[in-house]
């Protein structure tokens, strides 16, 4: 079982060890002024399993944070799902409940592809660095595996990256490395660097997934080279960074729950006092002053046990604001888990056995979780989780190799491989000298702060001509022949909004105005503001590494899914066998609605009359004499020219050729010229007169009369994607469907399990598959 689990935090704890004078004044505001105005938002995503086949449903969880908390900022995660070329599969929109988000994806029956790539993000998160958006490739298991291509790969790359940012004359300086192979897998290397003349000045070699450090004391305009030695044997050569003549750096010793922060300045410096910052989240935690004016060197003891986990930044500026040397440090604090209890109230040990276990809370939390129970033999990723991309890959550029790894423990072997991740990947979530400049970031989306609702605006159309006007919709969902109606203000500027009208999947809306002339001049646009998705280039995805995927028992899930598709096959064919299928002719009355209705006039509860085949009608002087008891409950009366109609308590619309009238109108027109007629049952919501009922008259097409109209204009609109429900079978009750094998590799997923300190226990109750 998966116990991916997001806490809701009570507090962020701030160190504030000395802040003073003009500089640190200047550079707390434009901090706090940035940070105001740029807000970061983090994504991740829990899946229900590690792999999929063609076929499967993809069912998943999003979580939204803010800095340290559950975010209250957008309202809706936008999901792009990508095939290995990068064209679009799908893009989904899903609202944002308790910071987080659920839905489900389906691997296309004929996808080929091994990866599937995802990616997730707000309409905020755009306005800043794009790498730093949610994405991951999942695993796509085929049919078929096909057999292993090798191509030509990339040329083992390294990066030499000095602590602090640059080489400084005369100063020790410890420089990290980083080696990855072409496929984007860590290469384990080793070599020695050499200075310009030919003499071995140092020696290194990787000590933890192609990453290493050493030492070298740069000499004032000398060069520096790395010859080395990639795990296949092969030789390179890689000149190290140029060597600054002067310049001040910053050596960080991770010590349990403090830093220890030494400060040099070469001789050449003219730097007296800096000032050192530390920040998490954009947020200042710590500063204070060194003065170098005398010594070379300052050491600074900065406690670490009251901060929250996380990347801490450490940055040094002189007294403009400009930023000397910088390092990033990552705390790792227990205040980002907790141990639930799990206990079983029942053992299922058989197929299809009933399971029922408990899951208690601690009751000083308020949690929402999403679990996940799936077959043991389909094993799990081990290489990445929840904790892993919130607090550490998420503020890094570059990719981290398996990046849970660095979770299992608090050890010193393992905080000491954490900080060569910090020392070999870039962390630059805002740019200093941008801060100092006091350049806010350019805000090109606005944030989502509302939920997807019906809106739109009104094109062609003098605003004069807006006062007191509505948009009268009438909205049909896809597959159904359920209506609803729905008024809405139109603003002196043509737009329109109700924000308690929320809507999932697509709908069908018919609409026009209370002043019937504007339709003829203007057209209507619905749902601008709902984002259409990322750019071509903002969907192509930058990294062409290989995935890696430590997933065990593909084979068994490979095989499963194989079995599915057989049973699935076996089942529909043998539905089929037993099903006679005859040929229907359709009736004249079907006939002439499809011909001449349309929308929400077709299909539906109503009566119908074939004109054209009824000699009776014209017997009859008007449409109303005709229908005068044809219609259960419809009462029509008529004096003098005057008609009124009574049908449950209301007065029913009435229609010609899908267009509201008078009924003085319909009075009017010959019953030679009437070709179809429908009464719709009350409650019928279709029209704009209530829901008493309707009465549509439709005229001959082709004839001497002809329709007078197209009917109302229409428009298709998107809300958010439909959220479906896991399935989940219950063998202890009947259901056709448990005829068919049981083959789920998924035997539980629930996206929102919410508890509180009052409500802390929770039941799973599931069933084995056939394979147990």
């Amino acid at each position: 079982m998966k116990n991916h689990l997001f806490i809701r935090t009570t507090a962020l704890l701030f160190v504030v060890f000395l802040s003073n004078g003009i500089a640190a004044q200047t550079m707390d505001n434009l901090l706090e002024t940035y940070s105001k105005g740029a807000k970061e938002e983090r994504l991740y995503l829990h899946y229900n399993q590690a792999a999929y086949a063609a076929g499967d449903t993809v069912w998943f969880k999003a979580y939204l944070m803010t800095e340290l908390y559950p975010s209250e900022w957008s309202k809706t995660i936008y999901i792009d799902w990508l095939d290995e070329a990068g064209n679009l599969l799908l893009h989904t929109a899903a609202p944002v409940l308790e910071a987080s988000a659920s839905g489900q994806f389906l691997v296309p029956e004929a996808y080929s592809g091994t990866t599937i790539t995802v990616k997730a993000y707000t309409r905020w998160m755009l306005n800043f660095d794009t790498s730093f958006l949610y994405q991951i490739k999942l695993q796509i298991l085929g049919k078929n595996p096909s057999p292993v291509v090798v191509k030509k790969e990339r040329a083992t790359q390294v990066q030499f990256l000095p602590e602090g940012g640059d080489l400084i004359a005369g100063l020790k300086t410890k420089i990290a490395f980083k080696a990855t192979n072409g496929s984007g897998q860590p290469s384990n290397i080793s070599g020695t660097v050499y200075n310009g003349k030919g003499a071995v000045v140092q020696s290194f070699g990787a000590t933890h997934n192609g990453m290493g450090a050493f030492f070298l004391t740069p000499e004032a305009g000398a060069t520096y080279t790395a010859k080395w030695t990639d795990e296949r044997g092969q030789k390179h050569t890689t000149a190290l960074p140029a060597v600054k003549a002067s310049g001040v750096s910053i050596t960080l010793l991770v010590q349990g729950s403090r830093r220890t922060v030494i400060l040099q300045r070469s001789a050449a410096t003219p730097f007296s006092n800096v000032l050192v910052v530390g920040t998490m989240h954009q947020t200042k935690v710590f500063s204070t002053s060194a003065d170098l004016s005398t010594n070379t060197s300052a050491t600074k003891i900065i406690p670490t046990h009251l901060l929250p986990t996380g990347i801490l930044t450490i940055t040094v500026f002189d007294a403009d604001n400009k930023p000397l040397a910088e390092r990033i440090s990552f705390v790792k604090n227990e205040t980002y888990s907790f141990a639930p209890q799990l206990s079983v109230v029942r053992y299922g040990l058989n197929k299809r056995a009933k399971n029922i276990w408990e899951l208690q809370l601690p009751d000083s939390l308020e949690t929402n979780l999403s679990i996940s129970v799936t077959d043991a033999a389909l094993g799990a990723d081990s290489s990445e989780n929840i904790y892993s991309h919130l607090l550490l890959t998420s503020d890094l550029k570059g990719s981290v190799y398996k990046p849970a790894q660095y979770f299992l423990n608090n050890s010193d072997s393992i905080d000491q491989q954490l900080d060569l991740v910090m020392m070999t990947n870039g962390w630059r979530r805002f740019n200093w000298m941008a801060i100092a400049a006091q350049k806010s970031p350019q805000i090109e989306f606005a944030p989502d702060t509302s939920y997807l609702h019906f809106s739109g605006k009104i094109y062609g159309v003098q605003p004069g001509r807006l006062t007191n006007e509505d948009l009268i919709a009438i909205f049909k969902p896809k597959d159904s022949a359920a209506t609803q109606m729905l008024v809405v203000p139109i603003t002196i500027n043509g737009t329109f909004s109700r924000s308690d009208f929320i809507f999932f999947d697509t709908l069908d809306v018919f609409y026009q105005f209370n002043q019937g002339s504007l339709l003829s001049n203007s057209s209507v646009r619905f749902m601008e503001d709902r984002f259409k998705g990322l750019s071509k280039e903002l969907l192509s995805f930058p990294s062409s590494a290989t995935p890696f995927f430590d997933t065990s028992g593909s084979f068994y899930q490979r095989t499963l899914s194989a079995q599915r598709r057989e049973a699935k096959e076996f089942f529909s064919a043998k539905m089929l066998s037993n099903v006679t299928v005859q040929a229907k002719t359709k009736s004249r009355l079907e006939e002439l609605d499809k011909q001449y209705a349309s929308g929400l006039f077709s299909g539906a509860d109503d009566y119908q009359f074939d004109f054209t085949d009824d000699k009776t009608a014209y017997s009859a002087t008007t449409i109303f004499q005709y229908l005068q008891g044809r219609v259960a409950g419809l009462r029509i009366y008529t004096s003098g020219p005057n008609t009124t109609l009574q049908w449950h308590g209301g007065s029913p619309s009435v229609y010609l050729d899908e267009m509201p009238v008078e009924m003085t109108t319909l009075s009017t027109i010959s019953m030679a010229d009437i070709a179809y007629v429908k009464v719709f049952r009350p409650p019928w919501m279709g029209g704009f007169g209530g829901s008493a009922g309707a009465i549509a008259v439709y005229t001959k097409k082709g004839g001497d009369s002809k329709s007078t109209s197209k009917g109302l204009p229409n428009s298709t609109i998107v809300g958010y994607s439909l959220v479906k429900e896991f399935y989940s079978p219950n063998y202890d009750t009947f259901d056709a469907r448990h005829e068919q094998r049981d083959l789920r590799t998924t035997l539980y997923w629930n996206p929102y399990v919410i508890t509180s300190p009052n409500n802390n226990k929770v039941r799973l109750t599931f069933f084995n598959n056939d394979t147990t």
